[in-house]
């Protein structure tokens, strides 16, 4: 983010407004910084808009950001707490929101198509707030949607920022007719010539930002201004000739809001009315909307690198599943490139082949391949790729380490997914154990069936006979609830709350294991450790979101 205005050193270090102690410098623009600060009189986190005075920062817009936010109270936008000024400089105090920009996550590849949705029906509720209170927000874009780590409700899983060139019902113009404001590339026709605008510019707008998230590209943006201000009023391509796999009511309504003429582009409550009829058509694969408002939820892995972990994992069980074989590493590659290549289907024909060939040679260690593989449906029609996550249990039980594995299934959307995979886990950890005639986790090893009998009499029974089972339910819980413990507001009460959460999943594995008579966990004091810190560092691995002002 380039920097355009300098401020001095005293502001990092003094009160403004004799209130607000400003802390980390946010970003910057050429409208002003932000910092996060702490309000002194409320003890509370909030962010701070500084413009200083005589520099870039245009005083006029500032003070229209303050009187249009003023107007609103919604969820779904960023609330201003407080606003003034004093010598050096002009203030805004909103709310501090811990998340990212739409902007951000889509380059990512971190949005699904159903967070898509969801954050067009929150946008939808703020804008449709603001037109009835006289506001127009003039520039919705993906950089000015903030999402939340840790939305409140439906409503605020989306936050609409930065009114700074808003037009409010009753008031002076910002501008004079014939001038533009806004972002060229999410701007409506009326708009971009300058003409009066009313709310339908801002209907046009989010159409616009969804268009982006689903189709990924922009299709007013040109390599230059020039060529951009050009496709502005054009009709523009089908939003299904680009996403041939959504609804086509869905496609219809965006299509129909991105109309070059006002009056064709219906409402934001029929364009919202299409959203959620659209919610349980669309993919939910990947994604960092909450699906629960109330939970903390931790930031998935970007697309490309959990692609590479899954590839990994599925070598890796190939590998133990194989080691039988002269080559097994030949297998183990087939599969990660299979699964690098076509990740859902390649996991299938992978887990298919698996079996296939271990059937020949070991019935025993197909039996539990598919003992291990059973569950697997109930997770693959609504979670796409994140049942593969067991994967790494195994994995990480070669490592003597397989305790760790609960904090990777806690960062999963949702309690319930978050208790299956951490159920999973110990499952596929408890099958794979044989298969390798070693200890993974707990249990005296076995060396691997060689007949389906002997599966289900040396591994299936003694693991459902001995009690080993509530191990599973100590992984789940462990999972499920990991999210409210280490929330991802402050590093402190993080590191508090994961040590504690570690040492609890270690003292609740010791204590099943003696009611078991079963042998101590491996190396459970270390991979407690390595579970507690992988918990306390997968929150802090962001800093707060902050719209570029």
């Amino acid at each position: 983010m380039e920097i355009t205005d300098e401020l001095p050193a005293t502001f990092a270090a003094d009160l403004v407004l004799n209130r607000y102690r400003l802390g980390q410098r946010l970003g910057a623009g050429g409208f002003g910084t932000v910092y996060a600060a702490t309000d002194e009189r409320l003890q509370r986190a909030v962010a701070v808009k500084v413009i200083p005075s005589g520099g870039h920062g245009d005083p006029v817009r500032a003070q229209r950001e303050a009187l249009a936010a003023g107007r609103l109270d919604h969820p779904g936008i960023v609330a201003i707490f407080d606003a003034g000024q004093d010598q050096q400089a002009r203030y805004l105090v909103s709310e501090l929101i811990y998340g990212r920009t739409v902007d951000d996550l889509s380059a990512d590849g971190l949005l699904s198509d159903r967070d898509v949705l969801r954050i067009g029906l929150a946008l939808c509720g703020a804008l449709s707030h603001a037109h009835e209170r006289g506001v127009v927000h003039r520039d919705v874009k993906p950089q000015n949607v903030l999402i939340p780590d840790a939305p409140r409700s439906a409503a605020g899983v989306a936050k609409l920022a930065d009114f700074g060139v808003a037009h409010l019902a009753g008031d002076e113009p910002l501008t004079r007719t014939g001038d533009v404001v806004g972002t060229l590339a999410y701007m409506a026709p009326e708009q971009a010539e300058g003409k009066r605008i009313d709310h339908r510019c801002d209907l046009y707008s989010l159409a616009l930002v969804l268009y982006e998230a689903l189709a990924g590209v922009n299709p007013v943006r040109a390599g230059s201004p020039a060529a951009t201000a050009k496709r502005l009023g054009s009709v523009l391509p089908p939003l299904k000739r680009a996403r041939k796999d959504l609804p086509p009511e869905l496609c219809a309504a965006i299509d129909r809001a991105l109309r070059p003429k006002p009056a064709e582009r219906g409402t934001l409550d029929e364009l919202a009315d299409e959203l959620a009829a659209a919610l349980n058509e669309v993919s939910d694969e990947g994604g960092t909307v909450a699906r629960h408002p109330l939970e903390g939820e931790a930031p998935p892995l970007p697309r490309g690198l959990a692609r590479g972990l899954a590839a990994a994992a599925a070598g890796g069980l190939s590998a133990l599943a194989l080691a039988w074989a002269e080559q097994p590493a030949l297998g183990a590659l087939a599969a990660v490139l299979a699964v690098a290549l076509f990740p859902r289907l390649g996991w299938l024909v992978v887990a298919a082949v698996t079996i296939g060939a271990v059937s020949v040679e070991q019935p025993g260690a197909a039996v539990l391949a598919v003992c291990a593989l059973a569950p697997v449906p109930l997770l693959l029609r609504h979670h796409g790729m994140t049942w593969t996550l067991p994967a790494a249990a195994p994995l990480l039980g070669v490592a003597t380490v397989a305790l760790a594995y609960p904090a990777l299934a806690g960062r999963a959307r949702g309690w319930f997914t978050r208790a299956a995979l951490g159920a999973l886990g110990a499952w596929w950890t408890l099958l794979a154990a044989p298969l390798v005639a070693r200890d993974l986790f707990t249990g005296t090893p076995t060396a691997t069936p060689a007949t389906a009998d002997d599966a289900v009499d040396r591994v299936l029974a003694p693991i459902f006979e001995s009690g080993a089972l509530l191990h599973l339910a100590v992984w789940a819980v462990a999972a499920a609830v990991l999210p409210w413990i280490v929330r991802g507001r402050w590093f402190a009460f993080d590191l508090v709350g994961a040590s504690a959460w570690a040492a609890a999943l270690g003292a609740s594995t010791i204590a099943v294991t003696d009611a078991i008579g079963a042998p101590e966990p491996r190396s459970v004091i270390l991979a407690s450790v390595l579970a507690g810190a992988v918990a306390v560092a997968i929150p802090h691995v962001r800093r707060p979101g902050v719209v570029e002002p």
